[in-house]
C-alpha cells in the first residue's frame, strides 16, 4: 500500500507540473495556431532564471516570482520579434521557433556553461502521508500547479477577458468584428503561456538537473498531452497532461526508463488513432 500512495504522489506531481507546461502550449495554439517548438526552451528560461538569482545572493523564493515574470517578458518579445511575421504559416512557425530554441540554448551555454547546475531544496524535510513520507517540497510544487491551473481555468472560463479569448479561438475573424483587439491578444496570450512555462521551470528546478537540456524532457510530453487531450482545450490540457503523466509514472516505475517511454508513445499512438480530435472536444 506504501508503494501505491508513493506511486500516486509521484504521478500527481509529474502531471501537475506538466499540465502549467501543456497549458502554455494549448493557449498558444488555440489562439495563434502556432506550433511553438521553443516552449521547452521557456522551461528552460525559468530554471535559469533562479540560477541566475542565485548566483547574486538573491533566495530561491525570489527568482521563484521573478521567472515567470522574466520570461513572460521574453515570450513578448519573442512574440514581436519573431512570431507575428509568421502567422498562418504553420511549417514557418515550426522552422522558425525550432531555430529559436536552438538559439536559446546556445545562449544559455555561453552565459552559464554547458555543464548541469544543482539548486538546493529549499523546502527540505518530509511530510507523513498515510505513514508514508514524502518530500515536503514535492508536496509544495502541486499546491503551486494546481493553483495556476485552477486560476488560468478561471480567467479563461470566468472572466470577460477569458470570453473574448474564447471568441478568438472560435472565430477570429468574427471576434475582431465585434471589437476584439486581435493583435493584444496575440501578444498577451504568447507571454501568459511563455509564463506558464516559465514558472514551471523554476518550480521543478530545484529537483531537477538544470542544463541546457532539461527542456526537451517536458516539451515532448507536452505535446503529447495536447495532441492526446485535444487541441484548442484547457480541460482537454488536463486530460491530455493526466494521462501521459500518469502513464509515465506508473510505468517508470514497473520498468526501465526507456521501456516506460516506449509504452507512452504506444499509448498516444493508440490514442490518436482512435480519438483523432483528442479524448475531450471543446464545446462551446
Amino acid at each position: 500500500m506504501d508503494l501505491f500512495l508513493s506511486i500516486g504522489l509521484d504521478a500527481v506531481s509529474y502531471v501537475l507540473t506538466l499540465l502549467l507546461v501543456t497549458l502554455g502550449l494549448v493557449i498558444i495554439y488555440g489562439m495563434m495556431n502556432v506550433i511553438n517548438m521553443a516552449h521547452g526552451e521557456l522551461f528552460l528560461l525559468g530554471a535559469y532564471t533562479v540560477v541566475a538569482l542565485q548566483a547574486v545572493g538573491a533566495p530561491f523564493w525570489v527568482g521563484f516570482v521573478a521567472a515567470p515574470l522574466v520570461v513572460g517578458i521574453c515570450g513578448l518579445l519573442i512574440e514581436q520579434i519573431v512570431i507575428r511575421h509568421v502567422y498562418g504559416r504553420s511549417i514557418d512557425t515550426i522552422l522558425a521557433t525550432w531555430g529559436l530554441s536552438i538559439a536559446i540554448k546556445q545562449v544559455i551555454i555561453i552565459l552559464f556553461g554547458p555543464a548541469a547546475i544543482s539548486i538546493a531544496n529549499p523546502v527540505p524535510g518530509s511530510v507523513s502521508i498515510a505513514g508514508v513520507d514524502y518530500p515536503a517540497y514535492r508536496l509544495v510544487i502541486m499546491a503551486v500547479a494546481a493553483l495556476l491551473a485552477v486560476a488560468t481555468y478561471l480567467v479563461v472560463y470566468r472572466t470577460s477577458i477569458g470570453l473574448q479569448i474564447r471568441a478568438v479561438i472560435s472565430n477570429r475573424g468574427m471576434a475582431g468584428s465585434l471589437g476584439v483587439n486581435t493583435r493584444l491578444m496575440d501578444r498577451a496570450t504568447f507571454a501568459v503561456g511563455a509564463a506558464l512555462a516559465g514558472i514551471a521551470g523554476a518550480v521543478m528546478a530545484p529537483i531537477m538537473s538544470v542544463d541546457p537540456q532539461m527542456g526537451v524532457g517536458f516539451l515532448i510530453p507536452a505535446f503529447l498531452a495536447v495532441l492526446v487531450g485535444g487541441l484548442n482545450s484547457l480541460l482537454g490540457a488536463v486530460v491530455g497532461a493526466s494521462t501521459i503523466g500518469g502513464a509515465t509514472s506508473i510505468l517508470s516505475s514497473v520498468m526501465a526508463q526507456a521501456s516506460a517511454q516506449i509504452g507512452v508513445f504506444l499509448l498516444a499512438i493508440l490514442i490518436i488513432r482512435l480519438f483523432p480530435q483528442g479524448l475531450w472536444k471543446e464545446t462551446r
